[in-house]
């Protein structure tokens, strides 16, 4: 079960919070991209970043000189949230309409990962994730390149899950109003696998990456 804090207490639809933290593990493995929240000098910023999980933490990448992992890594509070949109309510009143969506929201500091053995382990764990098999295949990170990236931790130790997946709601009012009323819902697709140009004749096996995505993964007509 999640923990609870005075942060992570939801007041807004507090119905639709969840407490279970498989639910918050798989907003998190689904959406892989966090909105990172940082305050600078000329005022807060918001910066999308690459976001896997291994585990109870969440980890983040980039250049040594990015502006923001030099302030995440200094230990200062911060917020992440992953946000997956699954579809439009479509309602008899322009009021009503709303989204059925699955947030995640997680509090904490970064710390920094500076072992190159346990730096190298951890972003081959994302490759892993995204394309099951992978790293047997590619040329691994080289010495510099480790020694180029800045890889952060954070723990989820204090988060939250907001899941939106009601009904119309609708006043009574308004049901007899001559107007449909249900739902849009929104699918990502992933796949098939597109080969880059230098691959065209060549007779390299193209990878089956499907088992990452489940039901997502494209379907032939």
């Amino acid at each position: 079960m999640l923990s609870q804090s005075s942060r992570t207490q939801i007041k807004k639809g507090a119905h639709k919070a969840v407490f279970d933290v498989d639910k918050l593990y798989q907003i998190i493995d689904e959406s892989l991209i966090a909105h990172i929240a940082i305050a600078e000098e000329s005022g807060p910023v918001v910066i999308p970043m690459l976001a896997w999980r291994v585990d109870d933490a969440v980890y983040i990448h980039g250049a040594n000189n990015s502006r923001l992992l030099k302030t995440l890594q200094q230990g200062g509070a911060t917020c992440l949230t992953f946000t997956l949109f699954d579809g439009w309510v479509l309602a008899r009143s322009a009021f009503h309409h709303s989204a059925h969506y699955r947030s995640a929201v997680v509090f904490g500091q970064f710390v920094s990962v500076e072992d190159a053995q346990e730096k190298d382990r951890l972003l081959n764990h994302f490759v892993e994730q995204i394309a099951p098999g992978r790293t047997q295949h590619i040329r691994l990170s080289s010495k510099q390149e480790l020694a180029a990236t800045k890889l952060l931790k954070i723990g989820l130790d204090e988060a939250s899950v907001k899941i939106s997946a009601g009904e119309v709601s609708d006043d009574k009012a308004d049901l007899d109003l001559p107007v449909w009323a249900g739902y849009l819902p929104y699918r990502t697709q992933v796949g098939p696998l597109v080969p880059v140009k230098e691959l065209e004749g060549e007779t390299i096996e193209t990878p089956d990456y499907r088992s990452a995505y489940g039901e997502r993964w494209h379907q032939r007509p």
